[in-house]
């Protein structure tokens, strides 16, 4: 049976309208962006096995080209899509946080970096800069690694909170295995960043890593 002819109300499409995206399941928001299923299968028939096939949304959408490409029903067509939603979902919350933007609360920060970094098969190291009222200056990636680990110095943060005259700094990288916990080597970065930054007068902040659930703060943990 086709989409179309299922009731209304369990309809992707219309139950998106009526509800709201989050509303939707995984398969369900996936299928609308497939738009069309494959061979007698309905779109959100297809989408839960592309779900099944990858093991969920995130290794998706992290997925890269050729990984992507080999998934049932998708294409170079798919892929180019889904980079252009997720770079306009980057670019969206960027414009949202503009200079005059306060990180005051460590949930404004988990949705930024979350959207950053979540969906990198590399590891990334970056850093918010904050003026003295902690609104964003600028966000950089400074390093990255491997799938597994990223070569941080202490001196290229402190060098680049000079260049933009930042007063307070917050940390954050990815875990592309998706757990979140901190490994001792995150924790003893951390302390030589803050001692490096302590020495010009720059206040680390937080610290954030982001996995599959919610991003973890170092802070929170009393390791900042």
């Amino acid at each position: 049976m086709s989409i179309k002819q299922w009731p209304e109300a369990e309809r992707p499409r219309e139950k998106l309208m009526h509800q709201g995206a989050h509303a939707l399941s995984d398969a369900e928001l996936l299928a609308i962006f497939l738009r069309t299923g494959t061979q007698g299968i309905s779109a959100v028939e297809l989408a839960r096995r592309v779900l099944h096939q990858f093991g969920g949304l995130r290794a998706l959408l992290s997925a890269s080209r050729e990984e992507f490409c080999q998934g049932f029903g998708l294409g170079d067509a798919k892929y180019t899509q889904l980079q252009a939603v997720l770079e306009m979902s980057k670019r969206h919350l960027q414009e949202q946080l503009t200079r005059d933007t306060i990180f005051n609360s460590a949930e404004a920060v988990r949705t930024y970096l979350s959207t950053q970094l979540r969906h990198s098969q590399r590891e990334i190291f970056a850093v918010l800069f904050l003026d003295s009222q902690h609104r964003l200056i600028r966000y950089q990636e400074l390093f990255m690694g491997t799938i597994d680990s990223a070569a941080v110095y202490p001196r290229e943060v402190v060098k680049a909170a000079l260049t933009h005259n930042a007063a307070a700094v917050i940390l954050a990288h990815n875990h592309p295995s998706g757990v979140s916990e901190p490994s001792q080597a995150d924790i003893n970065i951390t302390e030589r960043i803050r001692k490096a930054l302590d020495l010009i007068d720059v206040r680390l902040l937080d610290h954030f890593i982001v996995g599959d659930s919610r991003p973890l703060s170092l802070a929170e943990r009393g390791l900042v």
